[in-house]
């Protein structure tokens, strides 16, 4: 039986959250209330039986480290497989691989103990509620070198960055671009096998390269076939500030939050035991997502947060996120702001950004 394992590549994703980015990766970015970014791909992964999965880190990923602990919360403690950590390496004085490609190479002994055939390589980028083994098996079927999970959207500013794929009639891959007026869009998930990973990282590295799926995929189509797997559910790519704000706003939505977070398709996240939040006689909360362990004495409107907020009499929020253990004091009055965790906001205080442009506060700071 073929299987696979996984594998979640944070090299080439560097602060593209802005100040939220300032302490941490951007996988372990809070996102949706509870969770954080990493917790969909690691949670479609096990949903789809993928008992081994390895995180290539490159830096500030502390934050990330706490949250993921042993992996028991995703049921990745295991005595075989389970998650690995690959932090990067001391480089030697011989190796000339650069970027994920160093990577790779530094950590082939991991992949080479894994009695897995295929690898399912994912960013953290990409939200959604899923289970990877219709692609695994889309894969099989069309006995293709590779295949891309791919997706339609209609075209924002966060997709400018996205890469484009257009296919044939058999959804085999002719080009991938950076084209802004196609809508069919990479999701930077893809399934390949293990010793063509290998061929073609070495291929790579002997070229002086630095980015796998530019140098080893992107370079290689007219020698590879490479397929598309078309997925209909519903799904987000956070990729900046403004993606991140609209997308977690987009949740207050019932009917996005209901395809997200399917009664039948779990996301595991980091388990936090709090006492519900609790809300005085004088709070007034509408079209709103408020976790556990806050306390809650003004208006809140069209806003998320997460664990441990309070909210003094008199305060207002609107159209704003707010993470973990904010405090809003009495009188004060914020309007499409991001605050970061530990954040307090004084005694009548204003803070108002644009909707096309939130205002942000970094983690830990008084204003």
């Amino acid at each position: 039986m073929e299987t696979m394992m996984g594998l979640i590549n944070l090299e080439h994703e560097h602060d593209f959250l802005n100040e939220l980015n300032y302490f941490r990766c951007g996988a372990a970015t809070p996102f949706a209330g509870r969770y954080r970014l990493i917790d969909f791909t690691l949670s479609n992964m096990i949903k789809s039986d993928i008992s081994e999965v390895a995180i290539f880190t490159t830096s500030k990923y502390r934050s990330l480290l706490d949250h993921l602990g042993s992996g028991a919360d995703w049921e990745l403690n295991k005595r075989h497989g389970g998650l690995f950590i690959l932090p990067p390496q001391w480089q030697e004085a011989t190796d000339i691989s650069k970027g994920d490609l160093r990577h790779f190479r530094n950590n082939w002994d991991y992949f080479e103990t894994s009695k897995a055939d295929y690898v399912l390589i994912s960013s953290s980028q990409f939200v959604s509620n899923m289970d990877y083994q219709a692609l695994f098996n889309s894969h099989l079927e069309s006995k293709a070198d590779i295949t891309l999970l791919t997706t339609h959207y209609d075209l924002l500013p966060e997709h400018d960055a996205c890469l484009k794929v257009e296919v044939d009639a058999d959804n085999q891959v002719k080009t991938i671009t950076n084209d802004t007026k196609n809508p069919h869009v990479f999701s930077g998930v893809y399934v390949i096998k293990k010793s063509l990973l290998y061929a073609l990282i070495e291929a790579c590295i002997a070229n002086y390269k630095e980015n796998f799926f530019l140098d080893g995929v992107i370079t290689n189509l007219n020698c590879l076939k490479v397929h598309s797997y078309y997925y209909e559910g519903y799904s987000v790519i956070i990729n900046s500030i403004d993606s991140y704000y609209k997308q977690s706003l987009a949740l207050l939505e019932i009917d996005n939050y209901r395809q997200l977070f399917s009664e039948w398709e779990r996301v595991y996240t980091k388990i936090g035991n709090q006492a519900p939040t609790k809300y005085n006689s004088s709070a007034k909360v509408s079209r709103s997502m408020i976790a556990t362990g806050g306390v809650i004495n003004g208006e809140v409107d069209n806003s998320i947060l997460f664990r441990g907020v309070k909210v003094g009499k008199g305060a207002k929020i609107k159209n704003s996120i707010i993470l973990q253990h904010c405090t809003i004091r009495d009188g004060a009055h914020i309007e499409n702001v991001i605050l970061d965790k530990d954040v307090t906001i004084t005694e009548d205080q204003l803070l108002k950004g644009a909707k096309e442009q939130p205002f942000i506060v970094a983690k830990n700071k008084t204003v």
